[in-house]
């Protein structure tokens, strides 16, 4: 069993710039290690993924952004024991200045779309993000109490 349990809960932000270039990000570790993909990590037990995929994005290339909506869902099962979950997130940068976590990832840029579609390095959740670009992401409403009782400290509905 790992450190997180068998139900992993994850969070990526598609950051993508005014002009139209996606941020991207090569780990130096797992899976990813070497591939294009997002910025990405998992969802701390006392913040909403919403925070968590800021916190994530603001981690690993010190971009702040905001958050346009999710658009996307990964899901999967790890060896028939580990349930692996990632929402993909729409972000808008609020700089493009990037400072990379080095630690963690050897490069980090915003690229042009037609630059990552065809790299062979390019992750696959990437590869299918770019060949649909999602035309309508489910926005953040973050005005719902529903009702004290429930103790929430935060509380956020994503819908289309």
């Amino acid at each position: 069993m790992s450190k997180r349990g068998n139900v992993w809960l994850a969070v990526s932000g598609l950051v993508i710039a005014e002009d139209g270039r996606w941020l991207v990000v090569k780990k130096k570790y797992g899976g990813l290690k070497g591939k294009w993909s997002l910025p990405a990590g998992f969802v701390n037990a006392n913040e909403t993924i919403d925070q968590a995929v800021l916190r994530e994005v603001k981690e690993e290339t010190g971009i702040e952004a905001d958050v346009l909506g999710v658009i996307g869902i990964r899901s999967g099962v790890i060896r028939d024991e580990i349930s692996d979950n990632m929402v993909v997130f729409l972000l808008k940068p609020q700089h493009e200045n990037i400072s990379l976590q080095e630690r963690e990832l050897s490069h980090g840029a915003f690229m042009k779309p037609e630059e990552i579609i065809d790299d062979e390095q390019a992750s696959v959740l990437l590869q299918y993000l770019l060949k649909a670009v999602p035309k309508q992401a489910f926005h953040m409403k973050t005005d719902v109490n529903p009702g004290d009782h429930f103790g929430y400290t935060s509380y956020h509905l994503f819908l289309p």
